[in-house]
């Protein structure tokens, strides 16, 4: 396994690019430490599996470089690298069984027929194919083709690192959960640097120690799924992140703090100062934290628009000052379209962001 290090990395699938807008990956410096399982978070289109690709060496990267342990790796094959990948779709030899797909890589490389039986039966363990190693890769189910083609990459104990390019697609969706589990057993079992390229935030967050989350090109944040859920960095990762996400409000400057209409959100001179300069400005708070209170002071009036009962709990759309926001109530609490609830805004979870990112209180 390797320490992943990119440094001033951008890639643009454009011959001429001439701006920001021509770039699949902006440039962007980041590490993915060794023995680390790790998720890469986004959107279709945001330049996931680009950067996989740049990883692993299918693809070179218009600017930057690719170290692997400090060492520059850009003109290296993936072979030459050592990376196993795992593709969206399975890919794998229909007319081999299932243990010579498995022993394939292994034999490549020249390890002896005593350890590739071994190696073979302990990782056809691990995913449950145990059973099926004689049967011809043909005769699988979707499910079954995709942990043999998993297998083939985590099968091999020299590689740098295994990269999974979304590789549940194909899974049925009851399956989906224990199969997540398993890579994670294996992760923790054999200590291997993994990366996982998911749009699936519950993928990533049962998968990861930490979670790299990409918007139009960059890592706008890199952290825990905690720190991703509680504190995020960009406006991106607050809504993204979270069912439903991060309520986020339009907000202009007054003397003591910000406003969204005539709701005033008073705010310590410090994080006020920091506020200067912009007219992009966004207060946010996820549902869960905004709490409905008695009517006074520190409460702000919103009316009720619609009522969403999931069973253990209510997603509640009020309307205030304009602005449609979301609130997480129990289910046994009643409520009522047309109703005013009185919302108070904790100060530990309200979050200010200044032209999209985060912007704290000076220490």
């Amino acid at each position: 396994m390797a320490e992943i290090t990119l440094t001033a990395m951008a890639h643009s699938y454009h011959k001429n690019p001439q701006g920001p807008e021509d770039y699949a990956i902006r440039q962007l410096d980041h590490v993915w430490e060794k023995g680390g399982a790790y998720a890469l978070l986004g959107p279709s289109g945001c330049g996931k599996s680009t950067m996989l690709n740049i990883i692993s060496g299918l693809l070179a990267p218009s600017e930057g470089q690719v170290l692997f342990d400090g060492k520059p790796v850009n003109h290296l094959s993936p072979r030459e690298r050592n990376i196993a990948q795992v593709f969206q779709f399975p890919v794998v030899y229909d007319s081999m069984t299932v243990f010579d797909n498995l022993a394939f890589p292994l034999r490549n490389s020249g390890v002896p027929k005593a350890r590739i039986r071994e190696r073979v039966v302990e990782i056809a363990q691990v995913l449950e194919l145990e059973p099926l190693l004689k049967r011809k890769a043909r005769n699988l189910s979707a499910d079954e083709k995709q942990k043999v083609s998993m297998g083939r990459g985590l099968v091999r104990e020299d590689v740098s690192a295994i990269l999974f390019d979304e590789p549940l697609t194909v899974i049925d969706p009851q399956l989906k959960w224990r199969l997540r589990r398993k890579l994670k057993q294996i992760h923790e079992q054999f200590d291997i640097t993994m990366i996982y390229v998911t749009h699936d935030q519950l993928e990533a967050s049962t998968f990861a120690d930490r979670i790299a989350v990409m918007y139009e090109g960059r890592i706008v944040q890199f952290g825990t799924p905690t720190e991703l859920f509680e504190n995020p960095n960009h406006t991106f990762v607050g809504f993204f992140i979270g069912s439903p996400g991060m309520n986020l409000l339009p907000v202009t400057r007054y003397e003591g703090g910000v406003q969204c209409g005539e709701v005033r959100f008073p705010l310590p001179p410090g994080l006020l100062a920091r506020l200067d300069g912009s007219d992009n400005l966004k207060l946010g708070i996820r549902p869960e934290f905004l709490q409905v209170v008695a009517p006074g002071p520190d409460a702000s009036p919103a009316t009720v628009e619609d009522v969403e009962d999931l069973g253990t709990y209510q997603i509640v759309t009020v309307r205030l000052a304009d602005q449609a926001i979301k609130v997480r109530l129990p289910e046994d609490q009643a409520v009522t379209q047309g109703q005013i609830l009185h919302l108070h805004f904790p100060e530990q979870w309200v979050k200010v962001y200044r032209d999209e990112y985060l912007v704290e209180d000076s220490p």
